[in-house]
């Protein structure tokens, strides 16, 4: 029966795909719903196929993206109540989701082999800020903009790294743990990067932004950890259910980010895109290279790249609400939050096939 379904939805969303195409063609305004059902089939659709089922979280943040960017009013507010205000909570939720599925015992690897962990941290903290800041040095773009890819840079890694590394035959125990260790380090060196950084495009206050995470991230994962040690398995339907929502409130904050930036992404669509793009795959690249330079071996190298080109686009995100950028600061961790989704599949899947033993030869 599944099997059925999904393929109706696959020639569902084929025949929606060819409608929006060809209402593009002929200037008709239903080539974005159009688009948005194309999206949402091939979502559902792909869930029968395992090399495409990776990409189903990347095609419903493509449709409420494409939602968002063709009904942008529809999100900014509901009988008087700002949507913008579900920013904090979601993301609250999303940290609380990660920290059940964080164990204690998993640190032990800091003792047992420090090197990946050590360099997997330096890289990410090293790299990513670094391509951000010259990159929105580099670009003529808008302060607030070109603050968003510095503080896409200075984030965390994100979590979708643990499930990259386990698809790319990576070292998931690594990735686990480099993920919680820059998680938990967020609160002092992403306000104390975006100081040195990006003070000069918009002002940065320290003590602010290092409660705006502690708020967001390190509370809520605290708990989650308390729950994880205490009560993980008893309740085994909000075990399951924490990560569908986790996804959702991903969803629904990229939606908002497109809302509120739709007059930035009208005139700066395309050149961020790329932008966004070259910052992500570049991650990958120098993450990769210096960690095969350091003597790491291929799987923990492999793994290290995720970690480096994998942002928490969705922190970035409730910095940005938090610090009243959403439309500008904040539209850039929406776009590369969708960016990453497509590139890490793509590697993840390609590094898949190719074995170990034959990539280190």
């Amino acid at each position: 029966m599944k099997h059925l379904f999904c393929r109706a939805c696959l020639g569902l969303g084929l025949l929606a795909g060819l409608g929006s195409a060809i209402c593009f063609i002929l200037g008709v305004s239903l080539a974005p719903i159009f688009l948005i059902f194309f999206f949402v089939f091939l979502a559902i659709a792909f869930q029968d196929f395992v090399m495409l089922k990776g990409f189903t979280y990347t095609l419903f943040i493509f449709a409420a993206s494409t939602y968002a960017f063709t009904f942008p009013e529809d999100l900014v507010s509901y009988n008087g109540f700002a949507f913008k205000r579900l920013v904090t909570p979601l993301l609250i939720i999303t940290m609380f989701g990660m920290g059940i599925h964080m164990n204690l015992s998993r640190f032990v690897e800091i003792v047992k082999s420090p090197k990946p962990i050590l360099a997997g941290i330096f890289c990410h903290y090293l790299i990513m800020p670094g391509i951000g800041f010259a990159l929105a040095l580099s670009t003529d773009l808008p302060p607030e903009i070109a603050a968003g890819i510095i503080l896409v840079g200075c984030s965390p890694s994100g979590v979708a790294s643990n499930v990259m590394a386990y698809i790319s035959k990576g070292n998931l125990a690594l990735s686990v743990t480099v993920t919680a260790i820059s998680t938990l380090m967020a609160p002092l060196i992403t306000p104390l990067l975006m100081k040195l950084l990006a003070n000069q495009l918009v002002p940065i206050n320290f003590w602010d932004m290092f409660w705006h995470i502690m708020e967001i991230v390190i509370f809520p994962v605290l708990a989650g950890l308390v729950y994880n040690q205490y009560a993980y398995g008893k309740w085994k339907w909000l075990d399951e259910l924490l990560p569908i929502v986790s996804m959702g409130s991903i969803i629904f904050i990229v939606a908002l980010t497109v809302s509120a930036g739709h007059n930035a992404l009208l005139s700066l669509g395309w050149i961020l895109i790329l932008i966004v793009l070259v910052h992500n795959v570049l991650g990958y690249f120098f993450g990769y290279r210096i960690s095969k330079w350091m003597g790491i071996n291929e799987q923990d190298s492999r793994t290290i790249a995720f970690e480096v080109g994998l942002q928490n686009a969705g922190l970035a995100s409730g910095i940005a609400a938090k610090m009243g950028y959403i439309a500008t600061m904040g539209l850039v961790p929406g776009i590369f939050g969708s960016m990453q989704n497509i590139t890490a599949s793509v590697l993840a899947n390609w590094w898949g096939r190719k074995q170990i033993a034959e990539a280190q030869d």
